[in-house]
C-alpha cells in the first residue's frame, strides 16, 4: 500500500477516507458486541459519527459533477445522512429489528459497496492499494 496518493489529495479527501476506513473498521465490531451495552452504544455513536463526517464530507468533493458541483453519489450521502437519523430514532424507540436492518443496510450498501466503487482503476484509492 502507498498512502502517498490520498494525502496529496488534499485534507478533504483524505478526511472523508480515513472516516470511512474507521467505519469500515468498526462495523464488524458492532457486529460482534452483545447489543444494547455502553460498549455497543459508545462504538455506535463513534460509527454513526464516522459515517456523517463521510457523507457529509463528500458535498466538498466534486469528482463526477452532473448537477452544478453535485453527482449521483451526492444523492447516496443525503441518503446515507437520512438512514443514519432513522437507525438512531428506531434504537432510541426500542425498535431494535428495525435499527439493526438499517444498520446493516447502511453498512453493507453505503459503505463496503460504495467502498468498492473506490477501487476502481483511475481512483485514488486504488492508487493507494494497488499502485499507479
Amino acid at each position: 500500500m502507498n498512502w502517498a496518493p490520498l494525502w496529496q489529495a488534499g485534507p478533504v479527501v483524505a478526511s472523508h477516507a480515513v472516516a470511512a476506513i474507521a467505519a469500515a473498521l468498526i462495523g464488524p465490531l458492532q457486529f460482534i458486541l452483545p447489543k444494547g451495552t455502553a460498549l455497543h452504544r459508545v462504538a455506535g455513536y463513534v460509527w454513526v459519527g464516522a459515517m456523517a463526517f463521510v457523507a457529509a464530507g463528500s458535498f466538498a468533493i466534486h469528482g463526477f459533477a452532473v448537477i452544478g458541483p453535485f453527482g449521483p453519489i451526492h444523492l447516496l450521502s443525503a441518503l446515507v445522512l437520512w438512514q443514519l437519523w432513522r437507525a438512531i430514532s428506531h434504537a432510541r424507540a426500542g425498535r431494535t429489528t428495525a435499527h439493526r436492518g438499517t444498520m446493516i443496510g447502511l453498512y453493507g450498501f453505503a459503505l463496503i459497496l460504495a467502498g468498492a466503487f473506490t477501487l476502481v482503476p483511475g481512483r485514488i484509492m486504488h492508487a493507494v492499494a494497488f499502485g499507479p
